[in-house]
């Protein structure tokens, strides 16, 4: 079976990425490099394998945690769609069996809050794993130079995030995204103001696992 270390490697795979973060960069986003997407990876598969999914369902999270993003090369609107397209033609050419390749695509081209919904149990590890990814190592170089006043209300929830985690209680029925935010940076309400979105397709995700999906921010449970 093909594995996200093959995919890593794979010189087309790096060049793609390469190129998707320099668009993202040169649009002023937070970082979405390989950094992020390796932990999204680990993350979704970390999800599956604590609820009990099998080796290769948690091997499949891992490939779309990696790839989610390489729509970015093409461009930022839509980027989904166009990453999954991109995804399967370079997981078959690999060599990936046609059914794994297309379980691949659908998460990824369903991992967007704005259009996207958990239709697989891959695809839902692959939605509450990327939107859990909140941390000031996110933000730009320079941005982190702009006063507060001149940061965008994503650069400051990023900044201001000091730590986050995936934590699934099985015995509990439960995930829970811990995230713990400096407020004299950004108050939590601006956390909601760009995230609720975002937490309500994780609280859906979570659904279709059969859990409940909790947000604690600064120890308070809030979702």
């Amino acid at each position: 079976m093909l594995t996200v270390t093959d995919v890593k490697n794979d010189a087309e795979v790096k060049v793609i990425m390469q190129i998707a973060e320099s668009q993202i960069e040169a649009l002023g986003f937070t970082e979405h490099s390989v950094r992020h997407s390796s932990i999204v990876s680990r993350w979704a598969g970390e999800i599956l394998q604590k609820i009990g999914g099998d080796t290769h369902r948690i091997e499949l999270a891992r490939i779309a945690g990696y790839l989610h993003d390489i729509g970015n090369s093409v461009n930022r609107a839509g980027h989904a769609q166009s990453g999954a397209l991109l995804a399967y033609k370079i997981l078959t050419r690999m060599g990936m069996d046609y059914l794994d390749a297309a379980e691949v695509m659908m998460a990824i081209g369903n991992h967007d809050e704005k259009e996207g919904l958990p239709v697989s149990d891959i695809t839902a590890a692959l939605i509450i794993a990327d939107k859990a990814d909140v941390h000031k190592s996110r933000v730009r170089h320079n941005t982190t130079r702009m006063s507060m006043g001149e940061q965008n209300i994503h650069d400051r929830v990023n900044l201001a995030a000091e730590r986050s985690r995936i934590d699934v209680h099985p015995e509990a029925g439960e995930i829970v995204l811990d995230i713990q935010i400096d407020t004299q940076k950004c108050p939590v309400m601006d956390y909601f103001e760009i995230y609720f979105n975002r937490m309500q397709l994780c609280r859906r995700a979570a659904n279709f696992l059969g859990k409940t999906f909790i947000l604690v921010i600064n120890g308070v449970r809030l979702l």
